[in-house]
């Protein structure tokens, strides 16, 4: 997912998944006209740094060598990603010389400096971040990386804007930097060992390693192999305190993982004549509309969910005001939102868009019906229930009736403790991007379809071969080994095709994967904000097991493990928790946002605390170092939106913002 503002990262970069907002906001660089829609799937240009480093540069991206620094600009002025070799005694003294190449010296303090696990044949790594004000709305790291006795280092230096919209170019550039000489590791013509009764158990003995090092309550697994479930079930609890197992059945959020099922919806469609994925959605849907009218005449049905409209994330306006929403009132939206890039120039992942894509294909299966009711029954008819998949369900009050998993986060002190539920309903008027309740169980016969090419456990033809794969073409660049299709992501970074999906919600986070050219499967679900940390490792250890792969995601595990309890002991240094009084008695009592609705201050026991009405939490202040004051959410799950305080036409007002737009709430009675 597109890596979000530094000064939201800690929810941001949570909600991957789902996105719904209510009017527009204020766009922080200026739109960009449309352009034809070629989909930028492939980086082609390799490059190498004078010490003989090797990168790819992405297409529009322009390269200019000065002294010892080589220096990448994307077409934006405000960004920059510089390399540089050197020779140091170790990783810090790397890191200066590279700051002294490229600007003299950092300007930032640097905040954090964590290690990170080797991989891509450099020996070390490390990352150092540097603390930047909200105000800046800006995004500086570097990382220094060694192969043998020679030092590689990268600094980005750029806005937020830039770096979200050019999220995908930026990490082509850091994951193609790979030492001189060094062969690229590849599974390809191998084939997979079996998921044997060993296999399984190691598999499983690093996911409970994992859950350990990361605090993680519960985590439900699926493994399939030759057209088989070889295991299904789970380990942990579904609630902290209390004995109760997660098993194959337990139902959790899987977020975005919807996706994939909608685009599953409309391949039937397809199949049915009902829409074709080039036909123009104002055919199939004349109302359909986005704020530019050049680029809604070319968004085309497959374009609802290929993230390459250059519609930006406006998570925030989803985020604060769900009250009023409703699936007619987020197709509505649509025709206020702008994009931030040319069409098909980038991956931007819009929520909104992919909930439009499930509504549409709702309104031809029932036409006229209200929008969420008639795709609750089109996936229940169409796809649930064809597949077997009969606990899965949109309806929030049932799911949490029965077995399900609760959510987790780690509170200001580290802390994991079981979390409120009120930022996941605000996904319910967006569904089709993100609402979804599924269980290791059924998410494993999804996954069996895909691997069977269109067909049902029962041999019974779901979807044609030909619309399924459809979904799997390439329609935007992800990463350097990676492409987004329709709902889905293909990854060939090991020279074996994975296609997957992840999800992200509050205190939920899971992965689906497969392999299909080896007939391999696996789903995993987690019920703690730190299950994010698990799935990159725990699909690297699958296929270390599998093809016999460079035992790398143990160091993957650790190296993240160590780096979630770091950054938040960090974060918590800067922190005042409760408020400073000082600070908090100039605070309005209450707060107006056009585009994100009220902000109640209340003054509670033990604090003050921020309620939107759709959901509250405790908060921090925090004093920046540029001396503006920022009050900084602190619940689980909900920590880290920053409110940073302002004055508008004298009246007391807080500035909120994510990486692309910046909203104003003024005091009001």
């Amino acid at each position: 997912m597109p890596l979000p503002s530094t000064h939201t990262a800690g929810i941001a970069g949570l909600f991957a998944a789902c996105l719904l907002a209510h009017s527009p906001a204020r766009a922080l660089d200026v739109p960009t006209p449309p352009t034809a829609p070629v989909a930028n799937t492939a980086a082609t240009d390799a490059r190498s740094t004078p010490g003989g480093t090797r990168f790819t540069l992405p297409k529009g991206w322009r390269l200019e060598t000065r002294d010892a620094a080589v220096l990448l600009t994307p077409p934006e002025p405000d960004a920059t990603l510089a390399i540089i070799d050197t020779n140091a005694a170790d990783a810090d003294a790397a890191v200066a010389a590279a700051w002294a190449a490229y600007a003299g010296s950092a300007k930032w303090p640097l905040s954090l400096a964590s290690p990170q696990a080797p991989r891509d044949g450099w020996d070390t790594r490390r990352r150092y971040t540097y603390e930047t004000s909200p105000n800046e709305r800006k995004t500086v790291f570097a990382t220094a990386l060694r192969a043998g006795a020679s030092w590689t280092v990268y600094i980005v230096d750029a806005s937020d804007a830039t770096y979200e919209k050019r999220a995908a170019p930026f990490r082509v550039l850091q994951q193609s930097l790979r030492p001189k000489g060094y062969e690229r590791e590849s599974f390809a013509g191998r084939r997979a060992h079996p998921l044997d009764a060993e296999r399984i158990e190691a598999l499983k003995a690093f996911v409970s390693e994992g859950m350990a090092k990361l605090a993680v309550p519960g985590v439900a697994i699926g493994l399939i192999d030759g057209g088989q479930v070889v295991f299904e079930g789970g380990l942990g609890v579904k609630t902290l305190g209390r004995p109760a197992p997660i098993d194959a059945d337990t139902l959790f959020i899987a977020a975005s993982n919807t996706k994939a099922l909608t685009t599953l919806l409309l391949a039937e469609l397809v199949d049915e004549k009902k829409l074709r994925w080039d036909q123009p959605v104002t055919e199939v849907y004349p109302s359909f509309k986005l704020g530019d009218a050049a680029t809604t005449q070319q968004v085309q049905v497959k374009h609802l969910i290929c993230a390459c409209t250059g519609l930006p994330r406006q998570d925030l306006e989803w985020l604060f005001d769900a009250r009023r929403a409703t699936p007619a009132s987020a197709m509505q939206l649509l025709s206020t939102m702008q994009p931030t890039s040319g069409f098909g120039e980038v991956f931007q992942y819009s929520n909104l868009m992919a909930a439009a894509a499930g509504y549409i294909g709702a309104a031809l299966v029932e036409p006229g019906a209200e929008l969420g009711a008639a795709y609750d029954r089109a996936m229940q008819r169409k796809v649930f229930a064809p597949l077997g998949m009969s606990h899965t369900t949109f309806d929030f009050a049932k799911a949490q009736r029965g077995n399900h998993a609760s959510p987790h986060g780690r509170d200001a002190d580290g802390t994991t403790r079981v979390a409120r539920m009120d930022l996941n309903y605000t996904i319910v008027p967006a569904r089709p991007a993100g609402g979804v309740w599924t269980s290791a169980h059924d998410l494993d016969r999804y996954v069996m379809m895909e691997l069977a090419r269109g067909k049902r456990v029962d041999g019974r033809v779901l979807v044609s071969e030909t619309n399924l794969m459809a979904r799997r073409e390439p329609q935007v660049l992800v990463g350097e080994d990676v492409n987004y299709g329709m709902g889905l992501m293909v990854d060939t970074t090991w020279g074996v095709q994975v296609v997957s999906h992840g999800g992200d919600l509050a205190g939920y986070h899971s992965n689906m994967y497969w392999l299909p050219e080896h007939g391999v499967g696996a789903v995993i679900l987690t019920n703690a904000d730190a299950g994010v940390s698990l799935r990159g490792p725990f699909l690297r250890k699958l296929v270390e097991l599998l093809f016999d792969g460079k035992p790398e995601a143990a160091a993957q595990l650790e190296a993240s493990a160590k780096q979630l309890v770091a950054r938040a002991a960090k974060e918590r240094e800067r922190l005042t928790l409760p408020a400073d009084a000082a600070r908090a008695a100039a605070l309005a009592a209450r707060y107006a946002s056009t585009e994100l609705g009220l902000l109640t201050v209340r003054r509670v026991a033990g604090g003050l605390e921020f309620d939107t009405g759709s959901w509250r939490s405790a908060v921090a202040s925090r004093r920046n170092d540029d001396g503006s004051t920022s009050f900084v959410t602190v619940e689980p799950t909900i920590e880290g939106i920053d409110f940073v305080v302002a004055e508008r036409e004298g009246k007391r007002a807080l500035v909120v913002r994510d990486a692309q737009h910046e909203y104003t709430f003024v005091e009001t009675r």
